[in-house]
């Protein structure tokens, strides 16, 4: 009898060895490395709502993560949320759990990179700041969670390189969809409907609109990603801005400085630089109360703004006629010799790149030479 338990033990020990090492290694394949991108959150020794904080970890610093588990929002049951079992990089190498939006793990932040670098030749069209806490996203679909990348504060500033009009999604979250009443405005009765489509004519509209932003390193760990159009207040600079007349604009880039790849999100704001008199080309559209369209044309203008320096003023150099223009806008050349090319259809229903020339006559005065299409498209 005790040869046949010592041979039951031996069995059973090598079974036991084996789960062990078996779920050793399903725990290490899922091992992977993630980044904070909150600006500061703590470890804890469990997911309990008593848990001791175990060290405080901020933004940009890299975690090993060990394991997740879902487990039931406090708050609300019938949702889940995620933790992260993690290893700090400090010296005593803490470990705890993370609530999983603190982190972007790092194969999600590989493709934040991806997009960046596809879209690494595209010349900043705009700047942007958001106006309420968004969601960064890896592309332009609110009809999933599986595609946040982290959430981003309110008043996150950035370039907008692009922007996409999507099929309008009805079952968003209302942090992303739904605009605020104005205070006062509360409305009870029969008639809350019909003055709620008054009131906001964006309920009639079935597309949204979407930015694609180059973000700095002290906001995001991404370096591009996605943004719902409604959450985001273009940042004319104050230069232009008193320039308006009914039309609003989209894009603007400036044409009295060397043109370069290297975005302005990039590197330190230098609100000086940016508010500096100078000469721009800007891309308009004007207002329309009719839904929007998916393929519709970015804008219907362009606007070319010189500077003279010794009145300190502004004038028009070129207003071009209406049109159907697509981005992106591309600034090229050095100097007072520069091109700028954007996409134009045209009577075929063609969508063409086209390319303006730039020049100071011999007075020092900003001319534009457009391409013979739009030379045709003035005399008619």
């Amino acid at each position: 009898m005790s040869l046949n338990y010592r041979a039951i033990f031996r069995t059973a020990s090598i079974v036991y060895l084996a789960v062990f090492l078996t779920s050793c290694s399903a725990i290490a394949s899922r091992n992977n490395t993630g980044v904070v991108v909150a600006r500061s959150a703590q470890i804890r020794s469990s997911t309990a709502v008593v848990a001791a904080d175990l060290l405080e970890v901020n933004r940009g610093d890299t975690v090993d993560i060990l394991d997740s588990i879902d487990i039931p929002d406090p708050t609300d049951n019938t949702r889940k949320e995620r933790w992260f079992r993690v290893r700090a990089r400090d010296e005593e190498k803490a470990e705890g759990w993370i609530e999983a939006r603190n982190i972007m793990p790092d194969e999600v932040l590989q493709k934040a990179h991806k997009l960046a670098d596809d879209d690494k030749n595209l010349q900043a069209q705009a700047t942007g700041q958001l106006h309420a806490g968004s969601n960064l996203r890896l592309n332009p679909d609110r009809s999933t969670n599986e595609n946040i990348m982290m959430r981003l504060d309110s008043g996150s500033s950035f370039d907008v390189i692009g922007w996409s009009r999507v099929p309008k999604f009805k079952g968003a979250e209302s942090t992303e969809s739904d605009t605020a009443p104005k205070a006062g405005t509360a409305i009870s009765g029969n008639n809350k409907k019909d003055q709620d489509d008054e009131e906001n004519p964006e309920d009639q509209e079935t597309t949204e609109l979407w930015y694609k932003v180059r973000l700095s390193p002290s906001i995001s760990p991404a370096p591009e990603g996605w943004i719902f159009g409604k959450q985001v207040e273009l940042t004319v600079p104050s230069d232009i801005i008193y320039y308006r007349t009914g039309r609003e604009f989209v894009a603007w880039r400036r044409l009295d400085e060397e043109a370069t790849d290297e975005s302005s999100a990039t590197k330190t704001k230098d609100v000086a630089r940016e508010s500096r008199p100078g000469s721009w080309v800007i891309l308009e559209k004007s207002s329309s109360k009719e839904p929007h369209k998916i393929g519709e044309p970015d804008f219907d203008r362009i606007y070319v703004l010189g500077y003279e320096k010794h009145d300190q003023d502004h004038y028009t150099a070129y207003r071009s006629p209406d049109l159907e223009g697509y981005l992106p806008l591309r600034v090229e050349g050095r100097g007072a010799n520069k091109t700028f090319t954007i996409r134009i259809k045209d009577e075929g229903g063609q969508v063409k790149d086209v390319t303006f020339s730039l020049y100071r006559d011999d007075h020092g005065v900003m001319r534009v030479t457009p391409p013979e299409q739009m030379k045709a498209a003035r005399r008619r």
